[in-house]
């Protein structure tokens, strides 16, 4: 099954600054950007919302809690890195969202972050380490996601007896994205990951057995053909998930799900 993503802004328009004898009686505008690109890629059909990891914008799990509430089918996929919270935090974050969401909340954990990035961000992690702690924080969020007397003795997160109440409601856990091209990030993926996101020049067969391969893809201004083709290309490679990644994120939204994924349907009708 072919899946589309849509990446949605995490900042805020800068407020235009009108001439002082200009008199502005326009209402003020009321949206944001990433709730109205949520709700474009829900009306375009589209599977999911990406939404990134922004040092400088707002919360990439704050953001999607929004989308979350705002839409009632969209994925919602969150990026962010392992060192913003315990593993236990994150879980039980996240399975409050999926009990009231439907499960429709996924993971994306960034690792390799610009090293001038993860200081500031606290973190000060370097080479192999970050993968090493990416995998206990993965493993240490599926261990307490729905049970009890979970321990766990690792280099960077310990857990004694710990775990998260059973819900009645449906709580899967969140769908993992991760990415990158080195042996560590590889090896990450085939134990942990659901999907592996390349860049549009990475080789689908780097992939591990048994993990989506997903693709980052700019929409470029151009013929409705000409995306469809671009789109073609990387699914005869073998990928099913694509994340959008739009000039125009609200226009985007509803060019790709009403004019470039009905080109792609008449060529599975037709081919």
């Amino acid at each position: 099954m072919t899946r589309f993503h849509i990446t949605v802004p995490t900042r805020a328009p800068e407020r235009v600054e009108l001439p002082e004898f200009v008199t502005d009686l326009r209402p003020p505008d009321r949206g944001t950007g990433h709730r109205l690109v949520g709700r474009a890629a829900e009306l375009a059909g589209l599977d999911g919302a990406l939404v990134p990891f922004d040092p400088g914008g707002l919360e990439s799990l704050v953001v999607a809690a929004g989308l979350l509430r705002d839409s009632r089918r969209i994925e919602v996929i969150a990026e962010f890195h392992p060192g913003i919270a315990t593993p236990v935090y994150a879980a039980k974050l996240s399975a409050s969202s999926q009990r009231y969401t439907g499960g429709r909340l996924g993971w994306r954990l960034i690792v390799d972050l610009d090293p001038a990035v993860a200081r500031a961000q606290g973190d000060f992690l370097t080479g192999a380490a970050r993968y090493a702690r990416a995998a206990e924080f993965l493993t240490v969020a599926r261990g307490v996601w729905d049970g009890s007397g979970f321990g766990f003795d690792g280099e960077y997160f310990q857990v004694l007896d710990g775990g998260l109440p059973a819900s009645r409601a449906p709580r899967p856990f969140p769908r993992v994205y991760l990415s990158g091209t080195s042996d560590e990030a590889l090896e990450l993926s085939a134990n942990h990951a659901d999907v592996h996101v390349l860049d549009p020049g990475d080789d689908p067969a780097l992939v591990p057995d048994g993990v989506a391969a997903a693709v980052r893809l700019p929409v470029r201004a151009g013929p409705d053909e000409q995306v469809a083709a671009e789109i073609r290309t990387h699914l005869d490679r073998g990928v099913t998930e694509f994340f959008l990644e739009p000039a125009a994120p609200l226009d985007d939204a509803y060019r790709i799900g009403q004019r470039v994924l009905p080109l792609l349907e008449q060529e599975v009708r037709h081919g």
